[in-house]
């Protein structure tokens, strides 16, 4: 599979699509635009950050924020609140145990259940 040509299956941003299964994890794709992701953790998975195009601004509560770029990858840890924003469109990938709530156990506008980050046939 082409990671860039699978982006052109995401309309949504912050609503992360299922691409593939490596044991008890997902790999997932998302398109990040703006600022909608809330302060939110995951209290018992790490969660993994690949930026394949664009700027993702990251933000941990409590320390400074820091840009990450096109090649950059970034874990976070379990426990740890963080937040992600862009100015322009950033598609990354990410890398979660597949218990990984999408924004942890805190529900907003942008969450997503598990059935929604399946890809859906055209």
């Amino acid at each position: 599979m082409n990671l860039k040509e699978k982006f052109k299956d995401i309309d949504e941003y912050f609503s992360p699509k299922i691409i593939g299964e490596v044991n008890e994890v997902f790999v997932k794709l998302a398109k990040i635009k703006g600022d909608k992701v809330p302060w939110h953790n995951h209290v018992n998975e790490d969660e993994l950050f690949f930026v394949i195009e664009g700027e993702l601004l990251f933000e941990i509560e409590g320390k400074d924020s820091f840009i990450m770029k096109e090649g950059d990858l970034f874990i976070v840890k379990k426990g740890i609140n963080h937040r992600v924003s862009s100015i322009k469109e950033c598609k990354i990938m990410l890398i979660e145990n597949k218990t990984t709530k999408h924004t942890g156990n805190v529900a907003s506008e942008i969450t997503k259940s598990l059935n929604d980050q399946k890809f859906k046939l055209r």
